[in-house]
């Protein structure tokens, strides 16, 4: 395996990591170039300043302005960096998520996502496109998004405990981030997507997968002793066995088979 595979992240396979990738691009450029410059300086300094060349001190210091008009210069970029690109992209990421339209084949897919040790689960509302009704109180580990099956909407509620997931490819997909013990965090590499999963908190994120394939989720927080095991599975299809595949998990059951 090359060094680069080491190196380098993973392919993007979503519409917003090209902007992600971008960033961090210019980031670890702006790092090379003070890495290089300040060692180049550094080994200027060592042989500008020798003994041998200077065998009585200067108490005077240097004179030119360059570290300075450099230190300037180096602000004025980091401030760019920040302005011109991290902040867009946070507030994009954050404030500007994509809306419901009332067209089920180009709406957002919603999805619950739920943090487990030492699981991955996901709950989609069903067909009827009404969420189920959830209270903590019917919580338990094969009930983690805490459903009640005596409700009519969760019927059909579509629930995946411990098992991989289905999304169209090109849709937006909100992905509502929780957990129900320790605070996990929700990672899809290959998506550019980082979520920590916090008891108690909902926290909601988005984002479009462009590539059809099969991508794995990890936990990017220290959860407990098995937390290197914490893996799902996040399948990107067409929309076609997207359907398929939605309809199968509602008529088999939804939520209510889940956990009864």
């Amino acid at each position: 395996m090359s060094i680069w595979n080491y190196l380098l992240p993973p392919p993007n396979a979503s519409a917003q990591g090209k902007a992600v990738d971008e960033l961090m691009l210019y980031i670890h450029l702006l790092m090379l170039v003070l890495f290089v410059g300040w060692l180049a300086y550094f080994l200027y300094t060592v042989f500008r300043f020798r003994k041998a060349k200077n065998p009585k001190a200067d108490h005077v210091g240097a004179r030119s302005h360059f570290s300075t008009y450099a230190e300037i210069g180096i602000a004025a970029v980091e401030v760019l960096l920040l302005l011109g690109f991290a902040v867009p992209l946070w507030a994009k990421a954050v404030d500007q998520f994509p809306v419901r339209t009332g067209n089920p084949q180009t709406d957002p897919i919603e999805i619950q996502i739920m943090g487990q040790q030492f699981a991955w689960n996901a709950h989609f509302a069903g067909p009827d496109d009404k969420w189920g009704k959830q209270d903590m109180k019917e919580a338990s580990a094969n009930n983690p998004f805490g459903l009640v099956g005596s409700d009519p909407d969760a019927k059909d509620d579509v629930t995946c405990l411990r098992e991989p997931f289905r999304v169209p490819v090109n849709r937006d997909i909100i992905c509502r981030i929780s957990s129900m013990d320790v605070i996990h965090s929700f990672k899809l590499p290959r998506m550019r997507v980082t979520q920590d999963a916090i008891p108690g908190m909902t926290i909601p994120i988005h984002f479009r997968p462009v590539e059809k394939g099969s991508y794995i989720i990890i936990c990017a927080q220290l959860c407990g002793n098995l937390h290197s095991t914490m893996k799902g599975e996040f399948m990107v299809v067409d929309q076609a066995e997207y359907d398929t595949w939605f309809a199968e998990k509602a008529k088999a059951g939804g939520a209510g088979a889940s956990f009864e």
